[in-house]
């Protein structure tokens, strides 16, 4: 089951980053680079960075100058998660390009990547929760609230990766098949972006 892989990865890849808890600090992959688990660790990271991204740019407090530098960061994040997922169905799509197609075979409506994006966003929301739900200094109001959230999340956790195997169970088998559309993201292309392509009048 591909999803009992992906899971422990992700997990693996957020108590690293939380080692020194720092947007800055250096990956250290340490799966091969021709391995699916390199890819989807490093999905889980750069997912890890932007949600601590997010919450650095929310402070009320942030120097506007600041701000903005991080808005780019965050920019730039959301388009190297966009083609990791591209690049974790291009492995699906090579591991699975001998499969005879059944007549009548569906496509889903979504790929495995972009389900595999959102266990890997899973995974980051059950590790605070978690977090929050433990936290000593909280009250135990917001404790036991967040302990219900958490429940929640583990039990969607099951579903999607329920969801997850069974899809990639129904490709191999020929009653689904997948396609890859690539995202075409038009903001950061100086093409496609009419702010961008004006000011290079």
């Amino acid at each position: 089951m591909f999803s009992k892989i992906a899971f422990p990865i992700f997990e693996e890849s957020i108590r690293d980053y939380h080692k020194y808890d720092n947007v800055d600090q250096p990956i250290s992959n340490p799966y091969p680079k021709d391995q699916i688990e390199h890819l989807l660790y490093l999905k889980n990271w750069i997912d890890t960075v932007q949600w601590h991204f997010e919450d650095i740019i929310r402070d009320p407090h942030i120097d506007p100058i600041e701000a903005l530098k991080l808005k780019r960061r965050i920019d730039a994040s959301n388009q190297e998660r966009t083609d990791m997922v591209e690049y974790i169905d291009s492995y699906f799509l090579q591991k699975y390009k001998d499969v005879v197609v059944k007549e009548g075979a569906k496509i889903n409506s979504e790929s495995p990547a972009w389900a595999i994006d959102r266990l890997s966003i899973l995974s980051l929301k059950i590790y605070h929760m978690n977090e929050e739900a433990t936290r000593v200094e909280a009250s135990e109001d917001h404790r036991a609230k967040c302990q219900e959230k958490l429940n929640v999340l583990l039990e969607q956790k099951q579903d999607l990766t329920t969801a997850i195997d069974d899809l990639l169970n129904d490709i191999s088998q020929g009653d689904k098949y997948m396609k890859v559309y690539k995202q075409m993201k038009m903001y950061n292309d100086e093409e496609l972006n009419p702010v961008l392509y004006q000011n290079k009048k």
